[in-house]
């Protein structure tokens, strides 16, 4: 069984005060519509639990039921840090489960096609993250923005989400941050520190993260709206 997680309780800073990105209008949906029907209308999903604030329940289910999200079996609260949304999500996904995808629920760009090919990879890697190659060059910059080296580009990809993961490596993993007591910021991190491969599924079309106001124009340019 294949369940994704799909997080949106982010306090969403940049946007502005008082704003959940979420829920903003992107089209004729929500921003946070947009990802859900992607994962319902992959063949390769079975489930889906929706992370979101304690203050966006109501409306999540609201969400869900409009967009005839049928594969939707949960939504709970999210906590301070993502990774403890993710974790929080994690407890409630079906004992069936073999397979976990995360995805950013601000990443309305995904398709379902993106979504089945991290599910089929990690049946077969354990570890999946969708990514594009970065072609630009890259500064590492210090104090007084001040350039301290440049990177090698030809190794660096931008990450993205939906993040597939076997389950039980990803519970493992989680379980370890915590031990640790180490901030991640994506889930594919949190196995890199168990010392485990993460393969990179390719994925050269715009999967943006809205995160300023300025991300809904290209996410409605990507969509055609």
């Amino acid at each position: 069984m294949v369940t994704a997680i799909v997080v949106a309780a982010g306090k969403s800073e940049r946007m502005g005060a008082g704003t959940d990105k979420a829920f903003l209008s992107l089209g004729q949906k929500p921003v946070l519509a947009w990802s859900l029907l992607a994962f319902e209308r992959s063949p390769d999903v079975d489930g889906i639990v929706l992370v979101v604030r304690k203050d966006q329940l109501t409306a999540a289910k609201a969400v869900g039921k409009m967009f005839g999200i049928s594969k939707l079996k949960k939504v709970v609260a999210g906590g301070a840090r993502r990774q403890d949304s993710v974790q929080n999500g994690l407890k409630e996904v079906d004992s069936d489960t073999r397979v976990v995808l995360v995805h950013d629920g601000a990443r309305p760009c995904v398709t379902s096609e993106l979504v089945s090919e991290v599910a089929k990879l990690v049946k077969r890697h354990g570890a999946v993250v969708a990514g594009r190659r970065i072609y630009d060059t890259v500064k590492v910059v210090g104090k007084n923005l001040q350039v301290e080296s440049t990177a090698d580009r030809a190794k660096l990809w931008a990450v993205q989400t939906p993040q597939g993961f076997n389950v039980r490596l990803l519970q493992r993993a989680y379980a370890e941050v915590e031990k640790q007591k180490i901030e991640v910021t994506d889930d594919a991190q949190a196995v890199e520190l168990l010392g485990e491969p993460v393969r990179i599924c390719e994925w050269p079309a715009v999967n943006i993260k809205i995160t300023t106001p300025g991300d809904l124009q290209v996410a409605a340019a990507a969509l055609k709206l």
